[in-house]
């Protein structure tokens, strides 16, 4: 930062919530004049960061400076106010209000007897857009334009409000490839300007074109801060992960490998599944026995692609065949009728029911096939409760304890139970070992290597590298919603995962 003034800082931040330290003493500083990347996986820390320079957090600890004092914004308004405006990536309009008041909000000029001057106000409404290469009626309600131009409305209106910072929260996300060269033409005009900007994103080839310097935060700490034009790929790739890397120097060969394709016909098969902007033709076989790996960085489309094949997040395009036959209606009561089970990355919020006991949550999708005549035989399910409870080795007082009391790694046995009790084909599980320790990932990978054992069919997500290659007998890798790389036998190693996961892009689900 030689010869730039430090806008916006960080020095010594801490920010806990119950039972997590979000952020261990952060130092963060941004340049004027800078478009400054934070980068970092899933719980980095990136959103908390953020949310502590917008207002919507105060840090428990350390100090935020602004324009070289210490500030703390008790309100995401306050930091408007002060200047830095946050641009978060479901958007911050008033969907229903026009575009021109979206972006005169709260400063629309006025007329005699103090009435707004809409004419004025439709007029420099243009004038910022068509400034910034965007058309559209400045009358209709900004609901009615596309997400990649209400995002485009957003910066238009933080820009001309004069902030000194504008923070950019995965912008591109629902962008059309024209919408994203226009953004990027602002981004620069912005730092021309003498601007600030703080961008998040987890596509790297973004991150390399615009970006001047990078925070790289894993675990709520800074592992990383540098220029991005000295910062390798593999390496931040590594820094990511948490694994050391070194790139070979030899080009990888990537496919084949000694071991021979299982001969049985595959149980599940998803062909072609394609979402705008999210997923594009993707193709994955699960063959009994099997245990496939999908890899890559945050927002690759990894949770994406099980949440499709599960029927919980529709597709544009596509199909699912399980055992031969196509799946009809796209739904979850589909898929579990044909025998696909989803075992969720967040546990809490899309799988535990904390305030059930136990035994109510292994038995809750298992329900309707314990009943006859919708009557529930409470010995049927306190027979199939204790069988998985033993195998599975669910540390619990009773049966009839709260989930919510367990520990984290017995609610994803818990989890898992209650899938196993339907006797599925095939399992999908998404980081089953996130937020668990040592001696329950240990049990998780034995236990996977048992229900393959036993024929299941498992697509098992994880951004453990070690973890991939410890369980896969096979390993896809995402990259911007499409295949990148696909990895078998022999070939599935640390080297060659990361490798596939730090290559310039591929495939992308734009379009």
């Amino acid at each position: 930062m030689t010869g730039s003034s430090v806008v916006l800082q960080a020095a010594g931040v801490l920010k806990s919530f119950p039972g997590v330290r979000a952020l261990d003493h952060v130092s963060v500083a941004v340049a004027e004049g800078e478009v400054h990347a934070l980068i970092g996986g899933n719980g980095a820390g990136k959103s908390t960061l953020v949310k502590l320079f917008s207002g919507v957090y105060q840090p428990d600890g350390g100090e935020l400076r602004y324009l070289g004092e210490p500030v703390r914004f008790g309100s995401p308004i306050q930091a408007l106010r002060a200047g830095i405006a946050t641009i978060y990536q479901k958007g911050n309009l008033a969907p229903q209000m026009s575009v021109a008041r979206n972006i005169f909000l709260g400063r629309e000029p006025r007329g005699r007897f103090g009435l707004i001057d809409f004419a004025r106000m439709h007029a420099g409404a243009e004038a910022i857009l068509a400034g910034y290469g965007v058309r559209a009626d400045v009358r209709r309600p900004v609901a009615s334009l596309g997400a990649g131009t209400q995002q485009m409305v957003a910066l238009a209106r933080a820009a001309s409000a004069g902030a000194r910072v504008v923070i950019m929260d995965e912008p591109t996300s629902s962008m059309e490839p024209a919408e994203m060269e226009t953004l990027f033409g602002v981004i620069s005009a912005l730092r021309e300007s003498g601007r600030s900007v703080i961008y998040v994103s987890h596509r790297l080839e973004e991150l390399y074109r615009i970006c001047d310097r990078a925070t790289v935060l894993r675990d709520g700490k800074v592992v990383h801060t540098g220029p991005m034009a000295g910062l390798d790929r593999f390496r931040l790739v590594s820094l990511m992960l948490g694994r050391p890397f070194h790139p070979p120097r030899e080009p990888v060969e990537i496919g084949g490998g000694p071991a021979d394709e299982p001969a049985d016909l595959p149980i599940l098969e998803a062909r072609g599944l394609s979402r705008r902007h999210v997923l594009a033709d993707i193709s994955i076989a699960l063959r009994p026995g099997e245990v496939v790996g999908l890899g890559g960085l945050l927002g690759a489309g990894r949770s994406e692609t099980v949440r499709a094949i599960a029927g919980v997040e529709p597709v544009d395009a596509g199909q699912v065949t399980v055992a031969g036959t196509p799946l009809g209606k796209w739904s979850i009561r589909s898929a579990i009728r044909a025998g696909v089970g989803l075992v969720p990355e967040n546990r809490k919020t899309e799988g535990i029911v904390p305030t059930l006991s136990v035994r109510d949550n292994i038995a809750l999708a298992a329900l309707p096939r314990l009943s006859r005549a919708g009557i529930v035989s409470d010995a049927r399910v306190d027979r199939i409760v204790a069988t998985f409870m033993r195998r599975l080795r669910i540390k619990a007082v009773s049966p009839g304890q709260r989930a919510g009391e367990l520990s984290g790694g017995n609610q994803q046995k818990v989890l898992l139970a209650r899938w196993l009790a339907m006797n599925p084909k095939v399992l999908l599980l998404d980081e089953p070992s996130q937020g668990v320790d040592i001696p329950s990932r240990a049990e998780m990978r034995a236990l996977i290597d048992e229900l393959a054992v036993e024929g299941l069919a498992v697509l098992l997500i994880s951004s453990d590298v070690a973890e991939l290659v410890g369980n896969c007998d096979r390993v896809v890798i995402l990259r911007d919603g499409a295949i990148a790389r696909e990895l078998t036998g022999y070939d599935v190693t640390e080297e060659n995962i990361m490798s596939a996961i730090a290559a310039p892009g591929l495939g992308t689900a734009r379009g």
